[in-house]
């Protein structure tokens, strides 16, 4: 007989009552950018169903403390008629999200711009597609 046999599954990497590899939708008074943190190890994560070091699924929601970071940043133009700009943000927690820089002109993103999640809609973006837009330090004081 299994050592598992007589452990519920219910209760496996469940975590406190939230759904396995789901993030809580944000508040609306909340400030920042939700991801994921793995309950076991502590490691920061964005958008996955596991932990990449642990493959643990009890992930609990957090809110990032401060803007990200560009450590890559590229011109695109497949897909659509208009070049758009590519990016990998790396947020102090230490987790990258690949995401699309908007609010400015694609070439004009440089490595290292602090950048913020994107304020309103975005035409032409697709649903669940993740958006951010360069802080302005002169107007923004670096928060969200």
């Amino acid at each position: 007989m299994s050592e598992w046999a007589g452990v519920s599954g219910s209760g496996i990497g469940a975590g406190a009552g939230a759904g396995v590899g789901v993030m809580a939708p944000p508040a609306k008074d909340a400030a920042g950018f939700a991801y994921q943190r793995c309950r076991w190890c502590g490691t920061p994560s964005f958008r996955r169903l596991l932990c990449p070091v642990c493959a643990s699924s009890d992930l609990e929601t957090e809110r990032s403390t401060g803007p990200g970071i560009v450590v890559q940043s590229r011109v695109v133009h497949r897909g659509t008629g208009a070049a758009r700009n590519e990016a990998l943000v790396r947020f102090p927690e230490d987790f990258v999200v690949p995401c699309r820089i908007v609010g400015t002109a694609p070439h004009l993103v440089w490595v290292g711009a602090g950048v913020r999640p994107a304020r309103g809609t975005v035409v032409g973006s697709a649903v669940g597609e993740v958006l951010f837009e360069l802080c302005d330090d002169a107007t923004d004081d670096a928060r969200w």
